[in-house]
C-alpha cells in the first residue's frame, strides 16, 4: 500500500451499553476503493461515520493526509473544523441521496461548491459538466422527483465530486436500487473516484457491489474480522 490517505488507530465507540467499535485499526491507501461489509449492528456504518468525522470516537485517532498540506488528526478538531473538512475535502453519497427536492439536478450539484464560496455563475457550469460526464446531459433542469432512482444517485455522485473531494464516503449507495441500476451506479461511482485518482470508501451489504472494489473489509461485533483484496 502507498502512503495512506486515511489511517485509524484503536477506534472505540459506544452508544450507552452497546459497543459499536471495539478497537479498530485501519489504513486506506490513496486511490483505493474499499468496501466495508457486515451484518446489521456490526459497526460498519458507525466506522464510516467516525472515519468521515461525522462522529467522534470515544478513544483512538483518525488521521487524514491530504494531497497538499499537513496531515490532519480528525479527533483533535472541534465540530466546526470537522464540518469544514467534510465540506472541502470529503464527498458523501448516501442510500437515499439526501438531495434537495425543491432544487433542480444542476442546482443540487452546484450547491456543494457554492457552500464553499464558489460563485453561482462558476458553480453551475462545473456542475453541469459533472452531470454530463455521468450520463445526465439534458437533465440538468429536472427536479429530483422527475428522475429515476439511478439517475438521482448519479446526481448525488456528481455532488460528491463537485468540490474536488479527495475521499468519497458512500453509505449503501445502491441499497434502494435493482441489480441492473446498482451496477450502473457503481460504474459511475468508481469512474468518478478511483478512475480520477481519488479514493472511495463504501459501506454495503451487497457482495456484488463489494466485489467491484479493490479491497473488502468485513466487520463483526465492532472489530475487523477480515481484510482481503477483492477477487
Amino acid at each position: 500500500m502507498n502512503i495512506p490517505v486515511l489511517e485509524a488507530h484503536a477506534l472505540t465507540k459506544s452508544f450507552g451499553p452497546a459497543r459499536a467499535l471495539a478497537g479498530i485499526d485501519l489504513a486506506i491507501g490513496r486511490g483505493e476503493s474499499v468496501a466495508i461489509m457486515g451484518a446489521s449492528g456490526s459497526g460498519k456504518t458507525t466506522l464510516l461515520h467516525v472515519l468521515a468525522g461525522i462522529l467522534s470516537p470515544d478513544t483512538g485517532s483518525v488521521v487524514f493526509r491530504p494531497q497538499t498540506g499537513a496531515p490532519v488528526e480528525l479527533t483533535g478538531l472541534n465540530e466546526s473544523a470537522r464540518s469544514r473538512l467534510r465540506r472541502e475535502r470529503f464527498g458523501f453519497v448516501f442510500q437515499q441521496g439526501l438531495l434537495i427536492p425543491e432544487l433542480t439536478a444542476v442546482e443540487n450539484v452546484a450547491l456543494a461548491a457554492m457552500i464553499n464560496g464558489v460563485k453561482k455563475s462558476d458553480a453551475l457550469p462545473h456542475a453541469a459538466s459533472w452531470l454530463a460526464a455521468l450520463g445526465l446531459a439534458g437533465m440538468e433542469d429536472r427536479r429530483i422527483g422527475e428522475l429515476s432512482g439511478g439517475q438521482a444517485q448519479r446526481v448525488a455522485i456528481a455532488r460528491a465530486q463537485a468540490t474536488g473531494a479527495e475521499l468519497v464516503f458512500a453509505d449503501e449507495p445502491t441499497g434502494a436500487l435493482d441489480s441492473h441500476t446498482s451496477s450502473e451506479v457503481m460504474d459511475a461511482l468508481l469512474w468518478s473516484t478511483t478512475g480520477q485518482g481519488r479514493t472511495l470508501l463504501v459501506v454495503t451489504h451487497d457482495a456484488e457491489v463489494a466485489a467491484r472494489c479493490s479491497r473488502v473489509i468485513s466487520v463483526r461485533d465492532g472489530r475487523i474480522f477480515s481484510s482481503a483484496v477483492a477477487a
